[in-house]
């Protein structure tokens, strides 16, 4: 039992979704053997196209559209001539809907679609090749950052996975900066409106800056040095915590040192700890990878208004505090694993830019 999915192609049913989906009576189904090609009508348009590299024989929803590659044209190079960037610009060309993520494209203006002429098989046979290569280097770089954000991980729970009877069970709230306001969220209301950004002055941080568990520039989006004045209350200093807790919940980040001036918006609760008991990027690790904090997020927020995050629940959040040095200790390993993780990703970036220029080049006949 098959199914497809937008990234990683034909995957089995009950891998994808821990269960399978299917009748035990599948007699509609199709029929997929290797080097069979599919495409999900309703994702057409983000790509949710796939050949079967993986199985040599299995069944998939009558939903989706098959189809092989024709006599005298590889498989390989049809994979990524339908998977290029000029036919997924195309695929969203030919949806056809209200509901942006259930737009449909039928079968019929997928096989209109117009494609450049293909060279010799044998020639299909050396672009496949040459793009397969250039993938295969992109996804070592891949597999290797994977490896060392369970590094990561390995680290916290071989030296915080058992906690000490002796370390003081604490909360964020008593951890935090002793302060007024060390844990708030931004402006709410009418204190901000989006009409009053600006294209340069004082950031303004929001979700994108902290969805992916570590501080990056996303949107840039501004205040006015008068507004910023206002709202200074708001400010971020480096070594804060973002948390989300409105859009998608529960990530995390630590402000870097080089933050200009910024505030956050009310989409982020953010934490100024107190630096005699807790190290940001060790506070950072619990509350993603602690199990004690894990259970407390998925009972508070169970129990919550439409099952959300606030400023209340980072609050009162449990936390176990080791010695600060042990946290120095840590946080030190883990910047050791960030330097290298930013070098694969640097590399990672110059692999998928030259694979695109070998795609972009294979279709034009210049590769």
């Amino acid at each position: 039992m098959l199914t497809l999915t937008e990234r990683n192609g034909f995957v089995r049913q009950a891998d994808r979704f821990n269960k399978r989906l299917a009748t035990d009576d599948v007699s509609s189904y199709k029929h997929i053997k290797r080097d069979d090609f599919a495409f999900n009508p309703y994702l057409l348009w983000a790509g949710a196209i796939a050949r079967n590299r993986s199985f040599d024989s299995g069944v998939i929803s009558p939903l989706y559209p098959t189809f092989r590659a024709s006599p005298g044209h590889c498989p390989g190079y049809v994979e990524r001539l339908v998977l290029s960037e000029t036919l997924i610009s195309a695929y969203d060309k030919i949806a056809y809907g209200s509901v942006p993520r259930r737009r449909r494209s039928s079968v019929k203006d997928f096989l209109n679609l117009e494609v450049p002429t293909p060279p010799t098989l044998r020639e299909q046979e050396r672009i496949a090749a040459i793009l397969d290569r250039a993938d295969e280097l992109s996804a070592k770089r891949r597999q290797a950052i994977a490896h060392l954000d369970a590094l990561t991980q390995s680290i916290f729970h071989s030296m915080f996975g058992q906690p000490a009877d002796s370390w003081p069970q604490m909360t964020v709230e008593e951890v935090a900066d002793p302060q007024k306001g060390a844990i708030r969220t931004g402006p709410f209301g009418s204190q901000l409106l989006t009409s009053e950004f600006t294209e340069h002055g004082v950031a303004v941080l929001g979700i994108d800056n902290a969805v992916t568990n570590r501080f990056a520039w996303g949107q840039r989006r501004y205040i006015s040095e008068e507004k910023y004045r206002k709202l200074e209350r708001y400010r971020v200093w480096p070594g804060d915590l973002l948390i989300t807790i409105m859009g998608t919940l529960g990530r995390c980040a630590v402000v870097p040192s080089d933050i200009p001036r910024a505030i956050n918006t009310k989409h982020l609760c953010c934490v100024t700890v107190n630096e005699k008991l807790i190290v940001s990027e060790w506070l950072h690790a619990h509350f993603l990878q602690s199990n004690e904090a894990r259970m407390y997020l998925r009972q508070t927020t169970k129990g919550a208004i439409m099952g959300g995050l606030n400023m209340g629940i980072v609050k009162k959040m449990p936390v176990r505090v080791p010695p600060i040095e042990l946290q120095r200790v840590f946080a030190t390993r883990v910047a050791a694993v960030e330097r290298l993780k930013e070098t694969h990703q640097k590399h990672l970036a110059k692999l998928d830019a030259l694979f695109a220029s070998l795609q972009s080049r294979a279709f034009k006949g210049e590769l």
